[in-house]
């Protein structure tokens, strides 16, 4: 593909993502008009608004496992690791909500397939970190795992909301400290988890 014609894409696919963030339901004209160019260029790139919102998904997918990979999960330190994956990761979801949340709800091969290779990656991640000592040796994994995500989705969702202080380097303190400190004080415990 052109050069010039990757950069008409992404243009078009970062005014959508913008546009449809804020108004799901709007029309090809209004994506085309937020990209700055005519309503011909944005059919002849994408024969159909669902063609349009397919590659968005998929864009949005890959630009995720970008940023996964590019906090070297399975090189860096398990802890160093594990915050950049979560900073890089708020960015992409904060930046890509709308298209981040329909590759959660619908069926995109490419995303599902991106996503399960993710997974895998965030599951050797956390295995380091548990045989690092970053993780407790004798946590569920896979219970951690999820709510590491879920912890993720919030943070992600008051990033999107746009409240001003949510930077993505402060939202993945947040998630780090939580993830590894919780909310409980310790000292209180007295060493009981269980109710």
């Amino acid at each position: 593909m052109r050069a010039d014609t990757e950069r008409t894409i992404r243009t078009i696919l970062e005014a959508s993502e913008r546009v449809l963030a804020a108004n799901p339901a709007a029309t090809m004209e209004q994506l085309a008009k937020a990209a700055g160019v005519a309503r011909t260029t944005v059919h002849r790139r994408f024969a159909t608004r669902d063609a349009l919102l397919d590659e968005l998904t998929g864009w949005a997918a890959r630009q995720f496992a970008d940023a996964v990979d590019a906090a070297r999960p399975d090189a860096a330190p398990p802890l160093v690791a594990l915050y950049q994956v979560t900073a890089n990761v708020l960015r992409v979801k904060t930046d890509w909500s709308f298209s981040m949340n329909r590759a959660a709800e619908d069926v995109h091969p490419e995303a599902d397939r991106i996503h399960a290779e993710v997974r895998a990656t965030c599951i050797r991640l956390f295995r380091r970190a548990q045989e690092a000592g970053v993780l407790r040796p004798d946590i569920d994994l896979d219970w951690t795992r999820r709510v590491y995500y879920a912890l993720i989705h919030e943070a992600a969702k008051e990033g999107a909301e746009g409240s001003g202080e949510a930077d993505a380097d402060m939202l993945a303190t947040r998630v780090m400290d939580t993830l590894l400190r919780g909310a409980g004080d310790p000292s209180r415990l007295g060493g009981h988890t269980g109710i």
